[in-house]
């Protein structure tokens, strides 16, 4: 596999102008090609490669990394690296075209849930090679683009958010993938506006009632006039969060006739101060954990206390909600149980292509910390 000068020894990093991980990646794609790794092969380890192109781990780790975002290899987490299918539609590769990895932290554990169902079922992962500063709608047509050309068994799709094109550019991804005829499972959120449903497969999480919870713990806790803060142009799980918001409000006789449900920039510190001045809210449920930490930063610039003043609850439970200047209280989401829910649904799908579209929504658990008030026993 190793390269040759032609004086017979083998090609060194040093001796090549190139990059030592493209020359390993390089060596690596020739022997796929050529038939040396055969599909389902084994690789040699990283630490075999590193011995034998005299590189570091971590030069090995760049060069695996391009060769699976290639579709090329897939990687098993305890076991090693493989040579990928290469057949085509029933391969058992699954693309997962989601632009916001790496960016909102739910769907990297969400991905993590998948990989180790697939796993166990000899399935693969595979995401796309692209290039660096392209815009989400970009990213995600081309992604799109070569998941058909790749011929996946089935794609998951988290439906792209908080952009003025998202619809158009989520309706031409869907039908391209239809016309592919390439099954696709929605993750967290629907593509059509609450209340209405698409007919793809969707799994997430029951935003209704995780926004009725967290809405009657700030009841509980004694907030007499709560609002609900989103960012425009959110995806429908917000409205279907305010909608569970509007629910427990009913329910408990909260805010009378009022609609304290706001959209807007967070770090906005005019607007939240203008709410704050007509409305005089004792307590903000934001739509997820990021909004919410933007929003307990504007009440604090305005001299706001928390809990004392404002309460506030988000929805996510991202890594950092413990670390906030005030621990906010949220709701857990289930990510790793929400992957590997997701790709039974895919395999169910395949096997059952005619069954009728389904919702299969997860319970969100609740986080009590600093920020709701609540006296927390330690």
């Amino acid at each position: 596999m190793t390269k040759l000068r032609k004086n017979g020894n083998p090609l060194r990093a040093e001796d090549s102008d190139q990059p030592k991980y493209k020359l390993i990646f390089d060596a690596l794609r020739q022997g796929i090609a050529s038939g040396e790794y055969k599909e389902g092969a084994r690789l040699p380890s990283e630490g075999e490669l590193s011995r034998r192109f005299a590189a570091s781990r971590m030069t090995v780790v760049k060069a695996m990394r391009e060769l699976q975002q290639q579709g090329l290899v897939v990687r098993r987490v305890g076991s090693g690296t493989y040579a990928a299918p290469q057949q085509g539609k029933g391969n058992g590769l699954f693309g997962l075209l989601i632009p916001e990895l790496g960016e909102t932290e739910i769907f990297e554990p969400i991905c993590q849930g998948m990989a180790q169902f697939s796993h166990s079922r000899q399935h693969s992962l595979i995401w796309g090679n692209l290039n660096s500063g392209e815009k989400k709608e970009q990213i995600a047509e081309e992604l799109c683009h070569q998941y058909i050309k790749r011929g996946v068994s089935g794609v998951f799709f988290a439906p792209l958010e908080l952009t003025r094109s998202k619809d158009r550019v989520n309706h031409k991804i869907l039908v391209a993938l239809d016309r592919a005829q390439i099954p696709v499972v929605l993750l967290d959120r629907c593509v059509s506006p609450y209340p209405l449903r698409s007919r793809y497969d969707l799994v997430g999480v029951e935003n209704r009632r995780t926004a009725y919870i967290a809405t009657e713990h700030l009841i509980n806790q004694g907030a007499k006039k709560i609002a609900f803060f989103a960012k425009e142009l959110s995806a429908s799980t917000v409205d279907a969060r305010i909608a569970g918001y509007r629910e427990a409000l009913t329910t408990h006789r909260q805010n009378g006739t009022h609609d304290l449900a706001f959209r807007g920039e967070p770090s906005d510190d005019a607007l939240v101060a203008s709410i704050l001045a007509k409305h005089k809210p004792d307590a903000f449920l934001a739509a997820n954990d990021h909004t919410a930490a933007n929003l307990m930063q504007s009440l604090m610039r305005l001299g706001r206390s928390i809990p004392d003043e404002i309460r506030i609850v988000g929805i996510d439970d991202v890594r950092y909600a413990s670390l906030l200047p005030i621990p906010l209280t949220t709701q857990h989401q289930p990510c790793p149980q929400i992957g590997m829910v997701a790709m039974s649904t895919m395999l169910q799908r395949l096997e059952s292509p005619d069954l009728p579209a389904r919702d299969i929504l997860l319970s969100c658990s609740l986080v009590v910390r600093e920020s709701c008030g609540a006296r927390l026993v330690k």
